[in-house]
């Protein structure tokens, strides 16, 4: 949201679902998405199917990879070195769309400047891509008229996430993929209402609809329509907060989230959690997070409450309650009201549509956007939507880039911030599967998806599990600088020589034990996709067979490409 924001002005999908199928170019970097975005992935296979030019970035082998064009298998975390190298071959072959970048976007001398010594020959060396993989799918971008990028969290979870954003922002303002049907830059959000979040201005430095906190003008806009007095300074992101815990922060208040499964540096952030002198979760079923909570508020799941989600593509959906709420379970806005007026507030709000209705009176993207206008079309609405006779927005920047102009941002290569070295050869990743959801705090009560995945594994390449002498199914120790945790090892081609990759669904083994919590400097997102572990064989193995464990029992198997 961040580098879109700065480069386009909008902090979104800028193209809709519907559109993938009408692609000739998919460019998909860091996202699994048959297995985390399984419905957008069938869009993906319509176009592949169709004819479409698939080719797939990403450090592993992964579903997408076994029906792409060409799969660019790279080291984790060099990214910007890949994309610079794309943009390099794109300037010096002259496929730059001048008329474009011209009329429509600011500083691309800088960024041309910059690539330059991003050579193919050198990004191979970095990257481990072959130099004519790199080109080839340069031309292909450049000159294919409908292309698009499809990225996730493998781009943003890393210390330089937001470099990786502005070097994909790059290829499109200097290709003119922008503001047309079945191109843009499309992040594919990880839950049903990220983008609803973001747009609500739950985050520190926006208030609804990506209007800054540091902003004058907009402050007073809300100092007046709210009536209260507005700090003018962005608070603190998530990672900072977890970082303050028991320090400066003195009380949490958790809703929708289990942060002591997705969080990094678990150790770290339990000896916070017990330094907090208060905290409340408020979820749908108790969670890791709850075991410290000093009050538990059990909210209402999807089908037992009103109100509105928003989706990847930017699509305002109505959400109609279907069943009552169990037991003492309220609607979040109910709880969050009732809060409010405890505290001293005057909130008289009695349907979740008065609540989204004071949210577009000050926000101009989603101005026009109400329940009824949503039940009046009888579909959701895609912002930006400025009056209640708009239809919606199928693709941002159409007759111009929302920001005014497109900013190229010049970005140079960093290393990830912790790399693999004799205490800790190997790189760890990590990421979802198909089976479960997030922290499984619901999929883990299902039982046939927990008959499909019961438990944690790594992914382990065959050569690196002989040198350590671990036998398939067996289980190990994975640790880090910051823990450890057991789990079951499974050889897989899918991963390179000395990589391994772990879900971070499971209790029993959390992932985020191991990972590391530094930071992107803009975001505050920390480096999930990287970080150095060992993994060592145990003396003393489980009772049980371990043929019960191959590979293809934990996720969807694929043939490395």
């Amino acid at each position: 949201m961040a580098g879109l924001v700065t480069t386009f002005g909008a902090g979104a999908m800028t193209n809709s679902i519907r559109e993938i199928r009408d692609a000739d170019f998919l460019f998909v970097i860091g996202s699994n998405t048959s297995e985390a975005h399984p419905i957008i992935a069938m869009e993906m296979k319509r176009a592949a199917r169709r004819g479409a030019k698939l080719v797939v970035a990403d450090p592993r082998a992964i579903w997408m990879t076994s029906i792409a064009d060409r799969h660019l298998k790279l080291n984790p975390g060099t990214d910007v070195w890949l994309l610079n190298a794309m943009a390099h071959v794109i300037v010096t072959e002259g496929l730059v769309a001048q008329d474009f970048v011209d009329q429509n976007t600011e500083h691309f001398d800088e960024v041309r400047a910059a690539v330059m010594k991003y050579t193919p020959e050198e990004a191979e060396r970095v990257t481990g891509v072959s130099a004519d993989d790199i080109r080839a799918t340069a031309r292909e971008y450049a000159t294919t008229e409908r292309a698009g990028i499809y990225y996730t969290l493998g781009i943003t979870e890393h210390s330089h996430g937001t470099d990786n954003v502005y070097a994909l922002s790059n290829l499109v303002l200097m290709t003119g993929h922008l503001g047309k049907a079945s191109t843009g830059m499309n992040p594919l959000r990880g839950q049903n209402n990220v983008q609803g979040a973001n747009d609500a201005g739950a985050t520190p430095v926006y208030y609804p609809g990506y209007q800054s906190v540091d902003d004058p003008a907009v402050r007073a806009k809300y100092e007046a329509s709210w009536g209260v007095a507005l700090d003018p300074n962005p608070g603190l992101n998530l990672n900072q907060m977890i970082k303050a815990a028991g320090d400066r922060i003195k009380a949490f208040f958790v809703m929708g989230e289990d942060i002591l499964l997705s969080e990094p540096n678990v150790t770290r952030l339990e000896e916070g959690m017990n330094k907090v002198e208060f905290v409340v979760v408020q979820d749908i079923f108790l969670t890791e997070t709850a075991r410290f909570a000093d009050v538990v508020l059990p909210g209402a799941c999807f089908a037992e409450k009103d109100g509105v989600f928003t989706n990847s593509e930017r699509r305002v959906q109505r959400v109609r309650k279907g069943v009552d709420a169990p037991g003492s379970a309220r609607a979040d806005w109910e709880i969050l009201v009732d809060l409010a007026r405890a505290a001293g507030a005057d909130w008289n709000y009695e349907h979740p549509r008065e609540v989204y209705a004071e949210m577009a009176k000050d926000a101009p993207k989603f101005a026009g956007i109400s329940h009824e206008h949503i039940e009046r079309l009888g579909h959701g609405i895609q912002w930006p939507c400025p009056d209640a006779q708009h239809p919606g927005t199928t693709f941002l920047h159409e007759g111009g880039i929302l920001r005014g102009k497109g900013l190229f941002q010049a970005v140079e290569y960093r290393p990830s911030l912790e790399l693999p070295d004799e205490l800790y050869p190997l790189l760890l990743s990590t990421g979802r599967t198909l089976y479960h959801y997030n922290a499984a705090t619901q999929t883990t009560r299902a039982v046939g998806l927990s008959e499909k995945q019961p438990e944690a594994y790594v992914e382990i390449h065959p050569s690196d599990a002989r040198k350590r002498e671990i036998e398939d199914g067996e289980v190990v120790r994975v640790s880090s600088r910051r823990g450890e945790l057991q789990c079951r090892a499974v050889h897989s081609r899918q991963v390179k020589r000395g990589v391994v990759w772990m879900p971070f669904h499971f209790t029993s083994a959390r992932a985020n034990l191991l990972t590391n919590d530094i930071g992107d400097p803009v975001t505050g997102t920390a480096e999930f996709k990287v970080c150095a572990v060992q993994i060592d064989k145990l003396a003393d193995q489980p009772d049980g067979p371990r043929s019960a464990f191959p590979g293809s029992y934990f996720g969807v198997s694929c043939p490395e490409r």
